[in-house]
């Protein structure tokens, strides 16, 4: 009885998978398993509405109206995020960032994380008509404007500068129903800093930041900050000497532009070690952005202005470029020293985090001020800076699809080719796995169920050429 049971199950589920009707198949193509590395043939996605709906196996026949793609020999992967870009510049160029929006499906963003600038309202507005399918480009999770002290050098923050003015902050925040709390060190009180930690704790929020001077990376992990964002905060963490500077600098005896020189040279890798297994414990990761941080380091020695990408970017937001050129042209030949082996001792850190089991989180800081720091292509050139300093491909490709989501707890929907989970996939017609340069092979995107041929994805990097052309505004000089 139980046998016959069994098989009349057995038949049931067949009829039920050969009854269903997807929108979209991907036949048969090799399935990279981001988790442990793994590879799946011989078996079909089948993609209803912006899920997957099944994973079955291969089969040559599907019902009339299915949309059926051949994807064999091809490679997919879920979704690459980039979980640090900017989107900014004032209202004068909201439409030149909005025009960015389709450049990171043409690349295979499926997902950014907007770390703040002064466009709020707009990005809220992006990320609603996405999550609504009425606008292209990648899932967005935003912070909103940024915490930070009075008179801060940055446009669109909230400053800050007493705990009552902090809690109307977060009031407005949650108001305005961001992703993440960022709150950033140019000119907030550490009082400050470390009480609007507890109070993004307080209300669920994850919180990113760049860290004061004047508190020890031990202290903010252990308040509870959820991501350090940029390198160059991990090699503070690992001076034997940092609870001493952060303490001199508080008390003034020491200014900013003496730290990182006082860190490189009290840096210790046994203290390193231990400061980022603390780190891990914690639950405190780290996005790298080790894109941005090579090419500011490196403008003295590499002339960007001619790069192919430019034609996508529209001529106020080029112009915004000019800030950390003129920046990095005016330093002294001792200070591009410095910045050099400050990038190089930083990048070359990344196998000691992983080591430590630090979550390391891909992300750019492409956008709106960071030169040549390019939205899209510019998460490809990261993850390939990740290998060149010390990771596995596979490793690089988890920073992004893998960890990008658990940041957000959204690893049960985000991440993975199963059953259930977002529709955001990438055609890739070489394995990434074999050099972490064939994630550039994109051959096609599926976002949010929406299957994006290469032909149509050349059609949006020609459009977005077109767009970045007709812009009012006119180049600057230098």
């Amino acid at each position: 009885m139980k046998l016959i049971l069994v098989f009349l199950l057995l038949i049931i589920s067949a009829g039920s998978i050969a009854q269903h009707k997807p929108d979209l198949v991907i036949s048969d193509p090799i399935i990279i398993k981001i988790a442990d590395g793994s590879l799946l043939r011989d078996h079909d996605i089948l993609v209803t509405g912006n899920r997957i709906s099944g994973i079955i196996k291969h089969k040559m026949n599907y019902a009339e109206g299915v949309r059926v793609i051949d994807a064999t020999g091809k490679y997919l992967i879920p979704g690459l995020w980039d979980m640090h870009i900017h989107f900014g510049g004032g209202d004068t160029l909201a439409e030149e960032n909005k025009n960015l929006l389709p450049l990171f499906i043409a690349f295979g963003i499926t997902a950014v994380r907007d770390a703040s600038a002064d466009l709020s309202p707009y990005v809220l507005k992006w990320r609603s008509e996405i999550n609504n399918g009425k606008l292209l480009g990648p899932t967005i999770f935003t912070s909103g404007p940024k915490i930070e002290g009075i008179n801060s050098i940055w446009v669109g923050d909230i400053e800050v500068g007493s705990k009552q003015e902090l809690q109307k902050a977060m009031d407005s925040l949650q108001g305005l129903k961001v992703d993440f709390i960022k709150i950033t060190d140019n000119t907030i009180k550490p009082e400050i800093y470390l009480a609007a930690i507890s109070e993004a704790r307080n209300r669920g929020y994850k919180i990113s930041g760049h860290i004061p001077n004047a508190i020890s990376i031990k202290k903010v992990s252990e308040a509870g900050l959820s991501s350090i964002e940029h390198m160059s905060y991990v090699l503070r963490a690992g001076s034997k000497n940092e609870e001493e500077i952060a303490a001199n600098f508080a008390k003034g005896n020491i200014s900013s532009r003496d730290v990182m020189p006082l860190v490189m040279e009290s840096f210790d890798e046994s203290y390193a070690v231990s400061a980022y297994k603390q780190l891990a414990k914690n639950g405190t990761a780290v996005v790298p952005t080790l894109s941005i941080s090579r090419v500011t380091a490196y403008l003295d020695q590499e002339d960007h202005w001619n790069d192919d990408y430019l034609k996508y970017i529209g001529q106020g937001l080029k112009n915004t470029y000019w800030w950390r050129v003129n920046r990095a042209a005016g330093d002294s030949k001792e200070a591009i020293d410095l910045r050099h082996r400050i990038f190089e001792k930083s990048a070359s850190l990344l196998p000691l985090l992983k080591k430590a089991g630090v979550h390391i989180i891909a992300g750019t800081d492409a956008g709106y001020l960071n030169s040549f720091d390019y939205p899209g292509l510019g998460l490809h050139t990261e993850l390939e800076l990740m290998v060149k300093y010390g990771l596995s491909p596979l490793e690089a490709l988890q920073s992004s699809i893998i960890n990008g989501p658990s940041f957000f707890n959204k690893q049960n929907i985000f991440g993975k080719i199963d059953q259930g989970f977002m529709a955001d996939m990438i055609l890739l017609n070489e394995n990434p796995l074999t050099s972490i340069s064939n994630t550039r092979t994109i051959h096609a995107v599926i976002k949010s169920g929406i299957y994006f041929s290469r032909s149509e994805l050349d059609n949006m990097l020609k459009e977005a050429e077109k767009k970045a052309s007709q812009g009012p505004f006119k180049p600057l000089q230098n």
